[in-house]
């Protein structure tokens, strides 16, 4: 390749990443896991040792983390909508499968309608006396989603596997026959990547899930420990950014 093909092959390089970073960041979701992993990137680094020489950083980065999850909560508006439409176009096929659908869409869809309510007790438009009502039983329904989240995730991984075991025994059957088998193997390569999100989703969702239980127990949990919630927090708003990332 000649040096005019490699700097156009760069530019075009160059110009396929802006436009899926302006794809990225013109999503709603985008944008709130950017503020996510600034917010719980400052919570850990409170919570470790690294500042206890500079009390005035630390008072400044404690607004800045209080600041950037007051606006998290704003994004939020309106965002209960898209559970109500996953309700709307579920269909389980089974009592154990509805169950945990309506635990996962209405436990989520309820917690970000009253988050609405908590950031108004937050921007002081509704009493902050309101404010521990809404925030305990924000954390509730938030709890309540992610198991039943996790649970169909993991019902979903389950037929993935079957699906794989079965993809993986039709690719060696066809090489033993000495046929080519190049789209099996791109499914099965699909399928793979698709099972890897999908268990680093279930870890976002166990992440989220001890934060979501520290709030229900008032930071008096067997996991009310800063520096662990900080990490659960930036492991899952790390994941939740290379999943939107990945759809873009």
């Amino acid at each position: 390749m000649d040096s005019n093909s490699k700097e156009a092959a760069s530019k075009e390089h160059r110009r396929d990443i802006l436009n899926h970073v302006e794809a990225y960041l013109a999503k709603r979701d985008g944008v709130d896991k950017l503020l996510k992993i600034s917010r719980y990137t400052t919570k850990l680094i409170l919570a470790s040792s690294l500042l206890q020489s500079n009390p005035n950083l630390s008072h400044r980065l404690k607004s800045f983390e209080s600041s950037v999850g007051v606006s998290r909560k704003a994004f939020r508006l309106g965002k209960f909508v898209q559970d109500l439409n996953a309700l709307k176009t579920s269909h389980p096929h089974s009592k154990p499968q509805l169950l945990f659908t309506l635990l996962a869409f209405g436990g989520e869809g309820f917690y970000y309608f009253l988050e609405q309510f908590v950031w108004l007790t937050k921007s002081g438009l509704i009493d902050p006396k309101h404010a521990r009502f809404f925030q305990t039983l924000s954390a509730w329904t938030e709890f309540v989603g992610y198991i039943g989240s996790v649970a169909l995730k993991l019902g979903d991984l389950r037929g993935l596997a079957e699906e794989e075991r079965c993809l993986e025994s039709s690719v060696e059957i066809t090489r033993l026959r000495g046929v080519g088998c190049v789209d099996e193997e791109a499914r099965l390569r699909k399928l793979r990547e698709k099972k890897l999100i999908k268990r680093l989703s279930v870890v976002q969702d166990l992440a989220d899930a001890v934060m979501a239980l520290d709030d229900i127990l008032d930071g008096k949990g067997p996991f009310s420990k800063p520096l662990l919630l900080a990490s659960a927090g930036l492991l899952s708003s790390l994941i939740s950014t290379h999943k939107n990332w990945v759809s873009c």
